[in-house]
């Protein structure tokens, strides 16, 4: 082990980058849908010993001699988020016609601005580094803190951060419930880097002790938790999950639009199986209604004649405001409820929306150079004010949350208090049957057990679901199927920690990592002098 770190620590110019990237790109097996965490036990001892290896010269100033670590981390971030994203391309090709121009840009230029934040965690690591354990917890602080500021910097986008990968079965995801994703993701970089120790033997035993010592307490709760007896359900929901699988190209053609609607009318209608009580709310994917209900009201009437007495349906559909002679519309992504009486009870619209999917950023700007959004259909969407719990059928409270905007956990925890479950519409048809939809998928399950509330996921194509507090599947539907699941949904809020709770737990185990490799570094450089 000391001579492999040896001569990875004295790599130079591309071969450095070149290691850096490949270990960065191994790091994604231990994402969805591979959850092979094993590899990330190998890719952060290499980063550990690239940066043993990225030192400047002593006489440069500050950032001269943090410019090589910084390129380390940003060769790994690259590496790690072009092999993790490379299956948002598959959204542009849906339309390749109008669209495959921006197929670099998509693969090529999200993975290399996302590669900063890994970056600037080597740096912030760097300046703290030492010869022991000390540089372990300098890198679980820079990746805890970078991963943090990627949840909301430039609109935010926390995908696959590196915490889902301790968590990929729902024993090792309870941790969760405590530690917030900031805790965990510094946690779980810190353990799969202790590795690095084995080379240089400084505080070995020490490692050594926090590893065991470490995954014992991650197993041990998640094992806890889910062996605990279930709290007894004061109410119970019964609930149709409706997977259309609507083929995109068809989406928004106007001739098909009766076809696809009369598709999701027949799968709600349909007869409970076996067993199954008649469901009293029914779940469509986000935009699943092929026309605005401004253009179609006998739809509505439709809807109100299928839903059985004491029903509802929540859809995903495309909403309109303003609409006439003299006022500008305004589209939103919204989910509806609608009554048996096929009124629109309530509305939540989308308030984190997609830029350059839903929306073109400086729109007046980049239109001029003949730029325009590129995947979501054929409007512009506006952004809704807030959020809030839609009412169900006897008085239970559903927290609807529009494709990606249920990967934000300060966005979930926000109304996770005010409701009973949380739902998710998304249509990831864009990414066909590529990882994209299992790692969303995987990330929703995981607000489920931060959260401690069911989940309920409607998906165009997949991975449509119900999940329990505890972030087991009750039922699913496959990528690709057509169909629907009738679920018994008991209801009972199991959160061990309230929201605020654990976001401070998360932000002191970041600091925690962060004052040890601070005095561990302070007093290696006493010694020195």
């Amino acid at each position: 082990m000391q001579r492999l770190a040896g001569r990875i620590i004295l790599l130079w110019g591309w071969r450095r980058a070149l290691v850096a990237f490949l270990a960065g790109a191994l790091a994604v097996l231990g994402q969805a849908p591979y959850d092979f965490f094993a590899a990330c036990f190998i890719s952060f001892p290499v980063l550990v010993w690239l940066i043993d290896g990225a030192t400047g010269d002593a006489s440069d100033s500050l950032l001269r001699r943090l410019r090589p670590a910084f390129a380390v981390g940003w060769w790994f971030g690259f590496g790690y988020f072009l092999a993790g994203l490379w299956w948002i391309g598959s959204a542009l090709l849906v339309e390749a016609d109008s669209f495959a121009w921006a197929l670099p840009f998509a693969l090529i230029g999200i993975p290399f601005a996302l590669a900063f934040f890994y970056g600037f965690a080597a740096m912030i690591a760097r300046t703290m580094w030492t010869n022991d354990i000390g540089r372990i917890a300098a890198l679980a602080f820079g990746f805890a803190l970078t991963e943090w500021l990627r949840g909301f910097l430039f609109t935010g986008f926390p995908w696959n951060a590196i915490g889902y990968a301790a968590m990929p079965v729902p024993l090792l995801m309870q941790s969760i419930s405590i530690t917030g994703m900031v805790g965990m993701n510094a946690l779980a970089v810190f353990v799969f880097a202790l590795p690095a120790l084995l080379a240089a033997r400084r505080h070995l035993r020490l490692g050594a002790a926090l590893f065991v010592l470490l995954i014992a307490a991650h197993v041990g709760f998640g094992f806890i938790s889910l062996s605990a007896p279930e709290t007894p359900a004061a109410r119970s929901l019964d609930v149709r999950i409706v997977q259309p699988a609507v083929d995109l190209s068809e989406k928004w053609d106007a001739s098909v639009r009766d076809r696809i609607f009369a598709t999701l009318m027949g799968l709600s209608a349909e007869a409970p199986g076996p067993g199954r009580q008649k469901p009293q709310l029914i779940l469509w994917p986000e935009t699943s209604v092929p026309f605005l209900f401004t253009e179609r009201p006998d739809a509505l009437t439709a809807l109100g004649d299928m839903l059985a007495p004491g029903q509802m349906l929540m859809a995903g559909v495309v909403r309109e405001e303003g609409s006439g002679a003299t006022t500008d519309s305004r589209y939103y992504n919204s989910v509806v409820a609608i009554n048996d009486k096929g009124e629109i009870a309530d509305a939540v619209d989308k308030v984190h929306l997609v830029p350059f999917g839903e929306y073109l950023p400086f729109a007046d700007l980049l239109s001029r150079f003949g730029l325009e959004q590129l995947v979501a259909g054929p409007m512009n969407f506006a952004a809704g004010n807030e959020r809030h719990a839609i009412m169900l059928p006897d008085g239970l409270r559903a927290l609807p949350f529009i494709c990606y905007e249920v990967i934000f956990p300060d966005l979930v925890e926000k109304g996770a208090k005010s409701a009973e479950l949380i739902v998710n519409v998304t249509n990831d048809a864009w990414f066909g049957d590529t990882p994209g939809p299992y790692q969303h998928f995987r990330q929703a399950q995981i607000r489920a057990v931060e959260n401690g509330l069911p989940l309920l996921r409607a998906a165009n194509n997949g991975i449509s679901a119900v999940v329990d507090p505890r972030g087991r599947i009750v039922d699913a539907l496959a990528i690709d199927a057509r169909g629907a699941i009738d679920v018994h949904l008991p209801i009972s809020a199991q959160a061990v920690l309230s929201s605020g709770q654990r976001r401070i737990n998360g932000m002191l185990i970041m600091l925690l990592f962060g004052m040890a490799a601070l005095m561990l570094s302070v007093r290696q450089r006493l010694r020195a002098n």
